[in-house]
């Protein structure tokens, strides 16, 4: 064992560090999984769904139904922590359901279009 004296915020403290010969592993926890909120369920055939990747506003969204999207385009913009993020086309296609408006608060997980 060495023994140190360290100083913290002007008080002296006397510590002994003991050496190990080897590193104690401890199982690595299970990751707690953060409930989702509930999303509107929808229709089996719907495609590919644009869910909201964090809490925030949609700030823009000009979409309607029937709107051809190319993988890529920004299908609308999330206000989150101040900040504004694009929400990306993941894939070509046909927008067939657009689940929120400008202004809509939305959760992490809300959906907010399908793309088909």
């Amino acid at each position: 064992m060495n023994a140190y004296k360290v100083t913290v915020n002007g008080v002296a403290y006397e510590v002994t560090v003991e050496a190990m010969t080897s590193i104690p592993t401890t199982p690595a926890a299970a990751p707690i999984a953060a409930a989702a909120p509930a999303a509107a369920p929808a229709p089996a055939s719907a495609g590919t769904q644009v869910t909201s990747p964090m809490p925030g506003t949609i700030l823009s969204c000009s979409l309607t139904a029937g709107t051809a999207v190319k993988k890529g385009q920004v299908l609308m913009i999330l206000e989150a922590m101040k900040m504004e993020n694009e929400i990306m086309c993941p894939q070509d296609g046909t927008v067939t359901s657009v689940n929120v408006n400008a202004g809509t608060a939305v959760e992490s997980g809300t959906l907010l279009c399908v793309i088909g």
